[in-house]
């Protein structure tokens, strides 16, 4: 047993045992485990802000604090742990030979038990002594296993704070609709599931650069909200609105095949022809005309990419061919 400089010297084993004992990743040893693992320890002092370990360096060791208070993160980044008396770190990177993901420094003076001391190998101990390294291994793993299940307990316990950080990240911040973060990741979910049939629709006005040039872009992203307002307030429950970018708006139809798709459509296309854009545009006469695209899963991809490939350059080929119209990627 190693006992660095600024340590109590001659301590019995039993400290190192009882050391060991107390950390969660070491309790379920018997003393002759113990005691073997103690024997290729070493007791480490470090003075407050004393580096334990860099970013970057070799994981070759595992270490319990024993006293004091250590430091998980990159020097100047917030924190992303503060480890005390009985926790363990850095037994991930040793059993997996990569090197360290973050920086450990002693936030106090700080007494460390580390596994296998300086200048002995892992995988050495691992080839001399294999019933004692399976044992580290099972009992890394039942930690990692009970910490994944801490932290899928937190996320449920704190659910309507995730549930509004993930509105945040899929919400265009214009219209209020999903973005396009969220259409990619539902068509997956959907091309996923048991069914797997819909439809996606893309919809672009035909005649919005006319908003833009005669009355302004403020009036082109009130018109904007306008179309998102009334396409969200007119899908079924289940059915999902979508800005995926600048004036193009897509909508999720979960169930639907290629009848059900165009009746969607047209429905869709007579309510927002029908739209009264004076209050975006001061009341001057206008007539919107929208085109749709719409594509089908399985028929035209599983995957979203392929999906919004199919779809989205349809708008503009019916705009093209005189507005107004609903195309399938068979039609082009």
């Amino acid at each position: 047993m190693e006992h660095t400089t600024g340590s109590v010297q001659g301590l019995p084993g039993g400290d190192y045992r009882r050391w060991l004992r107390g950390a969660e990743l070491f309790a379920a040893f018997d003393d002759a485990a113990l005691d073997e693992l103690a024997s290729h320890c070493g007791l480490y002092s470090y003075e407050a802000g004393g580096r334990v370990f860099e970013r970057g360096e070799e994981g070759d060791a595992l270490f319990v604090v024993v006293e004091g208070r250590v430091a998980i993160g990159a020097p100047g980044s917030p924190l992303i742990a503060e480890l005390v008396p009985g926790d363990t770190f850095g037994e991930l990177e040793l059993l997996s030979g990569r090197p360290r993901n973050e920086a450990a420094t002693a936030a106090q003076d700080s007494r460390l038990l580390r596994f296998p001391l300086r200048g002995a190998l892992f995988p050495e101990i691992i080839e001399t002594r294999p019933e004692l390294s399976a044992r580290i291994l099972e009992s890394c793993l039942v930690a990692v296993a009970r910490r994944i299940r801490q932290a899928n307990a937190l996320v449920k316990e704190n659910s309507p704070w995730v549930s509004e950080l993930r509105r945040q990240a899929h919400s265009d911040k214009l219209t209020g609709l999903n973005n396009q973060a969220f259409l990619e990741e539902r068509l997956g979910e959907l091309a996923s599931g048991a069914s797997r049939r819909f439809a996606l629709l893309m919809l672009k006005p035909d005649n919005f650069k006319e908003i833009n040039d005669s009355h302004g872009h403020e009036a082109g992203d009130a018109v904007l909200r306008l179309l998102a307002a009334a396409l969200a307030r007119s899908l079924a429950p289940g059915d999902d609105a979508v800005r995926f970018q600048g004036n193009e708006l897509a909508a999720i139809l979960p169930g639907r095949d290629r009848a059900a798709a165009r009746a969607e459509a047209e429905r869709l296309a007579g309510l927002l022809r029908g739209l009264d854009l004076g209050e975006a545009i001061g009341n001057a006469p206008f007539r919107l005309g929208v085109s749709f695209g719409a594509a089908l899963c399985p028929e035209h991809g599983t995957r979203p990419e392929s999906l919004i490939e199919a779809v989205r350059g349809l708008p503009l080929a019916g705009r093209e061919r005189g507005g107004d119209a609903i195309l399938f990627p068979e039609d082009v």
